[in-house]
């Protein structure tokens, strides 16, 4: 079974994986969505950080040091920064972060990456605008996208044929000219959003 959400707040999504797993449902794989496997329900315990390796040695030894305490490592990659750890013995350690401040850092590791994403893409969107190659005026008249001399003074089946006929192209512009600007405005609120989870947890450590 797949399913298929968007947490930035990680103690809400370990909330609710670890409810999946009392449901029977055990996580497998996150690569495209959440995967899980039908398997006995149990009260699970599922926790989350926030880290990316340039080797595959350091990311083996940070696996390891994991199971050592008593969590095994049940998804992500070394490049997939998101790490997904599940308890796995009574004796194991309460928690995979030490102190409270380690685990806010995770936050500001994922802040810090939506941020250097939205900053690789605002070049390219200065780069396409300066040419105009996207105009973000469609964004608010999307009648832009559509580049059929006097479409909108057509009527009838003439309007409906050239109309049908460009859609699929405006359709392709929309991807270019919106997505970009789109994603700049989502990756910075992303960031804020994961930065300011850091902040609230730090200024619970007393």
């Amino acid at each position: 079974m797949r399913k298929f959400k968007f947490f930035i707040d990680y103690d809400k999504e370990e909330k609710w994986l670890n409810d999946m797993a009392r449901s029977g449902y055990e996580l497998e794989d996150v690569r495209f969505g959440y995967k899980f496997r039908s398997t006995k329900a149990e009260n699970a315990t599922i926790r989350i950080d926030y880290r990316s390796f340039k080797n595959k040695e350091d990311f083996i030894d940070y696996c390891s040091l994991f199971e050592d305490s008593g969590w095994n490592h049940i998804a992500g990659t070394k490049h997939s920064g998101t790490q997904y750890f599940k308890k796995i013995g009574k004796n194991s350690e309460e928690d995979i972060f030490s102190d409270n401040m380690s685990k806010a850092a995770r936050y500001k590791r994922l802040s810090d990456m939506w941020l250097m994403l939205g900053i690789s893409y605002f070049p390219i969107f200065i780069a396409l605008k300066s040419t105009k190659t996207i105009d973000i005026n469609a964004i608010y008249n999307p009648k832009l996208l559509y580049y059929t001399q006097g479409l909108w003074e057509m009527n009838g089946s003439l309007f409906w044929r050239a109309f049908l006929f460009e859609t699929p192209f405006a359709i392709i512009r929309a991807l270019v000219w919106l997505g970009i600007p789109i994603a700049l405005v989502l990756y910075f609120c992303f960031s804020i959003k994961a930065n300011s989870l850091y902040h609230k947890q730090k200024n619970t450590i007393k």
